[in-house]
């Protein structure tokens, strides 16, 4: 006797996405930059003054940012006034300034008694974990927006990464050079990720006379 095929039955659960914003997260303008700076230093938060300067300075990655290791961005007595690393999802090296306002922050950190002996830059707190993890970023930056005033679920950790790339790109209309910041392979990669509409392409080739 052949038995029928019923449909399958599936737990009615909400959509992941409910009541959330999705797609790309906001970059970081100037004045929030700033502000978060001011608060960080008042509160004396000395390794998430360090961490944020550094996420904007680097452009990278959350994966990445948060296994920098000390000599990735420390040597010879003094922090690098440039740094380079291979991406873990391209692996593809990219390179990254670090000014002067992050190398004093990060100057800070390694002073502190939580660093000594430490190889990575951002250690756990944990013994089985040698770093924080991306969702303990995550958690921070969603302190940071929230502690300025900003909407949270606008913000994420690539708000980081697009933050000081925005700002070059709406100075100088380069795209390869932010392509070239971010470590992407592809220029349609870069343009997706800046959200260049055509009329930015339009303002663009009418500044270049040939």
């Amino acid at each position: 006797m052949s038995t029928a095929n019923l449909p399958a039955i599936r737990a009615c659960r909400s959509a992941w996405n409910k009541g959330r914003i999705v797609g790309q997260k906001r970059p970081l303008q100037p004045k929030h930059v700033w502000a978060i700076r001011v608060r960080l230093e008042i509160a004396e938060r000395t390794r998430e003054l360090a961490l944020f300067n550094l996420a904007i300075d680097s452009k990278l990655r959350g994966c990445d940012l948060v296994r920098l290791k000390v000599a990735d961005v420390y040597a010879a007595g003094q922090v690098k006034h440039r740094a380079a690393i291979v991406q873990s999802k391209t692996r593809r090296p990219v390179s990254f300034e670090i000014t002067e306002g992050t190398r004093k922050a990060i100057r800070a950190w390694l002073e502190a008694p939580l660093m000594v002996g430490s190889e990575h830059l951002w250690p756990g707190r944990f013994h089985e974990r040698r770093h924080i993890s991306t969702r303990q970023y995550a958690r921070l930056v969603r302190d940071w927006v929230t502690s300025i005033g900003l909407e949270p679920s606008a913000y994420g950790t690539h708000s980081m990464r697009r933050t000081k790339v925005a700002q070059i790109y709406r100075k100088t209309g380069n795209l390869r050079a932010v392509q070239l910041l971010l470590g992407h392979t592809k220029m349609d990669s870069t343009v997706r990720y800046l959200g260049v509409e055509l009329e930015d392409a339009l303002a663009i080739a009418e500044a270049v006379e040939i």
